[in-house]
């Protein structure tokens, strides 16, 4: 009697590189944690100017043979290169690209106290920021795009990549719909290819992001008010998301190739959820 193939349960991703932009937010050190544990290097950036190059240091001496820390000013096409020529310096290679960082409705102002600059700033760092680092990670791979398996992680939102909300910013939506529309181009474009890309857009995450812009000027009855609103009256955790990209980065998404994965917890298929619920 033949025997059934042995089920491989792991995600084979042990030895593989990692280009994680936003390393140090909430979903990014949940990538890193996630990466690690499966075996994989990661070269993670952090905003140039804005987040701190020594705490990044520390993060990479918790797994010194694993871990490298560049910075990087989306907003510049020169820094998006030299920072990922550099993670290849340092690893040989890039296996995977996650474009995670971005800015919210209240980080952004730390780059423009003006309104209307803020805008500018979120359109070319959540926008085109992840547009220069798909187009550069494709030039420096152009030789191996049909050679060797690739992956592109784009990280969108339910607001925007998804539903529209009212309230929400309209350059924060145009940025992620920007971001759900570039994975979907660039999914058609390279069908032919061995490089495989998605798009998460996440919902309501425990981030500092989300705390910052969304549940920080309520108050402690309104927040609580707001998350028994949201799907399963909980936020989504950090390392929920993780799970999901990491499962991305491995060869059992292939067949997903060029989808937007709505990750919100069933907001995006009920965007009238909050306001459905008494307060």
């Amino acid at each position: 009697m033949s025997q059934s193939p042995t089920l491989d349960l792991s995600l084979g991703l042990s030895g593989k590189i990692v280009f994680l932009t936003g390393g140090l937010g909430g979903i990014g050190r949940a990538c890193i944690d996630s990466f690690v544990a499966h075996g994989a290097n990661v070269a993670f950036s952090y905003a140039e100017g804005q987040e701190s190059a020594e705490v990044a240091q520390e993060l990479v001496a918790q797994h010194p043979e694993q871990l490298s820390a560049h910075p990087l000013d989306l907003r510049y096409l020169d820094s998006i290169e030299a920072c990922m020529k550099a993670a290849i310096s340092k690893w040989g290679q890039i296996d995977i690209v996650i474009n995670n960082a971005a800015v919210g409705s209240a980080t952004v102002a730390a780059y423009a106290d003006n309104p209307a600059e803020q805008d500018s700033v979120m359109l070319t760092i959540n926008a085109d920021g992840t547009l220069k680092v798909c187009q550069t990670f494709l030039g420096l791979m152009a030789d191996q795009l049909k050679t060797r398996p690739l992956k592109i992680i784009n990280l969108s939102s339910v607001g925007g990549g998804v539903q529209a909300f009212p309230g929400f910013r309209l350059s924060d939506g145009m940025s992620k719909a920007a971001v759900a529309l570039l994975t979907k181009q660039l999914a058609a474009e390279l069908t032919d290819s061995l490089v495989d890309v998605f798009a998460i857009c996440p919902g309501a995450t425990n981030t500092g992001m989300f705390q910052a812009s969304t549940l920080n000027p309520m108050s402690a009855a309104e927040r609580e008010a707001f998350i028994a609103s949201l799907p399963k009256q909980r936020l989504i955790e950090p390392h929920e998301i993780a799970s999901i990209i990491t499962f991305l980065a491995s060869s059992y998404s292939t067949p997903m190739h060029g989808a937007v994965i709505d990750a919100s917890m069933g907001l995006g298929v009920r965007p009238g959820l909050q306001t459905e619920r008494p307060h």
